[in-house]
């Protein structure tokens, strides 16, 4: 087994997670990959569970009943460290948000990277790369 310092520690964005337990998706395999790396310490935040849930109970072709994503989730939730938002990510959110000044939807990016950051978190696990482009203080995983 690797020590610690040997291990990736990665913030896993929500499409990672969609990807996961949609088989029919090209990205299925290269999602369950970074899942069940030995070698990555995996986290999430309360955020990305949320939009987890919002993507799969407004399914585009088929949509999934709450009960149903709640199975999911519970399924996927054990590879992770769920983190939740605190006074610490709430200032490094507002840092994020001067520094870079996104608008609309891409706020919702900068939060999500802001309770990783909060807890020593420098990289992030997506297929959606443009949501965090150009943000210096990660690194982007695209697989």
């Amino acid at each position: 087994m690797l020590d610690k310092e040997h291990m990736n520690k990665i913030l896993v964005d929500t499409n990672v997670l969609v990807y996961s337990i949609d088989e029919d998706s090209k990205f299925h395999t290269p999602s369950k990959n970074i899942l069940q790396n030995p070698t990555n310490v995996l986290f999430t935040t309360s955020k990305n569970l949320s939009e987890f849930l919002v993507v799969l109970t407004r399914g585009l072709e088929v949509p999934v009943t709450i009960n149903d994503a709640l199975k999911s989730m519970e399924n996927i939730v054990s590879y992770f460290t769920i983190l939740y938002p605190s006074q610490a990510s709430l200032n490094i959110f507002k840092e994020l948000l001067l520094k870079y000044r996104p608008k609309g939807l891409k706020i919702h990016d900068f939060e999500i990277i802001s309770i990783g950051l909060q807890y020593g978190i420098k990289s992030i696990a997506t297929k959606n790369e443009d949501d965090f482009k150009g943000i210096a203080e990660i690194e982007i995983i695209n697989f």
